[in-house]
């Protein structure tokens, strides 16, 4: 069991692999890792480990696919006018901030809970975004931002051993304990030619909106916190032996 490293495992998680002994460690492994037990049906799996079983559920997983866009495209208001002239707005005013904003088909569950909307009287934009700390397996998503917020008010709440919530100081513990200046914050780099997977570093001085110009953004932000000294496997654009 790799929770309590005493009783043999009988159980594995099917989305961590992890090896557990009985119900009370698999909730345990759960809360410590914020892992939900579903299996990751877009998981890679190498042709040495490709089975039987991950064909039936590649197949399986196609045909859910299937069925939900044969949905999607009998559901009318996809394809109301008002649906696509609010997308054409916002990619509209995008633009003109410099920011390449691409939308998805409403199937897409980035599409359905991107709540990213653009004041008229202010002309500004009031993003959906979404934080991953990846050290601390966590993730949250803030709605309403508005686009002249600087990355480091932004974060405050939650790497700010004082302003932070007790709940979320403690599960970030290690951001909280690290020193401000170790802290990075990266955002995938979209649609990009090459296999690679490749991240801007942001400034957290700058605002959103100064940061995400000249970006393409697919529905709304993710922004990536790491630290230095911690190792990572997101390679920083202009840093990789590749490039």
């Amino acid at each position: 069991c790799e929770t309590c490293s005493k009783e043999e495992a009988k159980y594995r998680c099917p989305r961590c692999m992890k090896y557990s002994c009985s119900l009370l460690c698999v909730k345990k492994h759960k809360l410590a890792l914020s892992c939900n037990g579903v299996r990751d049906k877009t998981a890679f799996v190498s042709v040495n480990e490709f089975t039987d079983l991950n064909l039936l559920s590649d197949y399986r997983f196609l045909e859910d696919i299937g069925r939900t866009a044969d949905a999607a495209a009998r559901n009318p208001i996809v394809h109301s006018p008002a649906a696509r002239k609010h997308l054409f707005f916002l990619r509209n005013k995008a633009r003109k901030c410099g920011i390449d904003l691409r939308t998805l088909p409403v199937v897409f569950t980035k599409r359905k809970e991107n709540s990213t909307t653009f004041s008229g009287t202010e002309k500004r934009f009031y993003w959906h975004l979404k934080l991953v700390f990846p050290h601390s397996h966590a993730e949250y998503t803030l709605k309403g931002v508005p686009d002249n917020k600087t990355l480091a008010d932004i974060l405050k709440p939650y790497v700010d051993p004082v302003e932070s919530d007790p709940v979320v100081c403690q599960r970030l513990k290690i951001y909280t304990t690290s020193p401000r200046s170790d802290i990075q914050i990266l955002m995938k780099i979209e649609n990009r030619r090459q296999n690679p997977v490749r991240y801007n570093e942001l400034d957290a001085s700058r605002s959103l909106l100064d940061n995400l110009k000249g970006k393409v953004i697919i529905e709304y932000p993710t922004l990536f916190v790491v630290l230095r000294t911690l190792k990572s496997d997101m390679v920083v654009l202009g840093q990789g032996k590749d490039e």
